[in-house]
């Protein structure tokens, strides 16, 4: 058998994506109690503004964690407005081949969720029922880095990239993030996927195709 060749262009990548990662993470970080509460604010105002969202029936979200945006607002209007909710629970996360995310219904964000495997909150297997990805209008995505092609640098686990694909062509695919978080160029894989709608505290901010 002849020795396995590694592409050094795909490693590169590979390095470049994790430097970004841990400068992007120490920046989020750095944002002021003050900074983030205004900036949450205009974003999840933002989010509920977009057209795309009073048409959908369906809409998958998640819930923020540690320096992320914080969510709930989002999520609870969302039900508020009498829409079905989706979030996402972690399955075989201990396995790189098998991890996955499944959908569920959720309809109290209290009773229905409890902290997962890295403390995030999701939904309780016994009160939710899962959904059918197929089924989403709009889905909520979370994530480290993001450029003006959509580009999209996640946490490293590719849990969405298996779960994009599986959605219906139709569904739009929106990430929220603090200004902090849109660089030049996300360096992208095959593999990576990206999104159609990108929110920070500045409003809606315009994509390209190149």
């Amino acid at each position: 058998m002849p020795p396995m060749t590694i592409d050094p262009d795909a490693r590169a990548r590979r390095e470049s994506k994790a430097a970004l990662r841990t400068s992007m993470l120490a920046s989020r970080a750095g944002l002021s109690t003050a900074q983030r509460t205004t900036s949450t604010a205009a974003i999840n105002a933002c989010l509920l503004g977009l057209p795309a969202l009073s048409s959908a029936v369906t809409v998958s979200g998640y819930v923020g964690f540690d320096t992320e945006i914080d969510t709930l607002p989002f999520l609870a209007a969302v039900l508020a407005q009498g829409k079905r909710l989706l979030l996402p629970r972690v399955v075989d996360a201990g396995s790189h081949e098998r991890r996955h995310l499944v959908l569920h219904q959720v309809g109290d964000l209290e009773r229905d969720t409890r902290p997962g495997r890295w403390g995030i909150r999701e939904p309780d297997a016994a009160l939710c029922p899962a959904v059918d990805p197929l089924a989403v209008d709009l889905i909520l995505l979370p994530g480290v880095a993001f450029d003006l092609r959509g580009g999209r640098l996640g946490y490293g686990a590719g849990f969405y990239d298996r779960l994009l694909p599986a959605l219906r062509p139709g569904c739009l695919r929106v990430a929220a993030a603090f200004s902090i978080q849109v660089v030049p160029r996300v360096p992208l894989e095959a593999h990576d996927q990206r999104v159609q709608c990108l929110v920070t505290e500045a409003g809606e901010l315009p994509l390209t195709d190149d």
